[in-house]
């Protein structure tokens, strides 16, 4: 699985997580502070969040940034599937995942 899929299955993630909140795209835009479009964007894979941004949709919607990846690919496949998608992101994608879990971790030990 390469990059684009993985921002698929981000973007599908965040429309059912919205979705089952029954909040539109256009209302939590706005509240986090953005253009009316940012979740829109994001949700049709022509945006991706910022690190910021992510802890800014996890907290909107009330959820921790692991219980963001827990409905995804977590319940289909397993950690098997989450090493080959890893695997198969170019280098720097693969330090942008670890320096994302190392953030993770520094906020869930405060």
């Amino acid at each position: 699985m390469e990059f684009e899929d993985f921002k698929k299955n981000f973007s599908d993630r965040l429309r059912k997580l919205r979705n089952d909140k029954k909040i539109s795209a256009r209302e939590m835009s706005l509240s986090l502070g953005q253009n009316v479009n940012y979740i829109n964007y994001i949700e049709n894979g022509r945006n991706f969040p910022s690190m910021q941004g992510f802890f800014l949709i996890c907290d909107y919607l009330g959820i921790s940034p692991a219980e963001f990846f827990e409905g995804s690919s977590a319940r289909s496949g397993g950690n098997k599937k989450n090493i080959e998608i890893f695997q198969s992101l170019t280098k720097t994608q693969q330090d942008s995942v670890i320096m994302m879990i190392k953030e993770f971790d520094k906020i869930l030990k405060e």
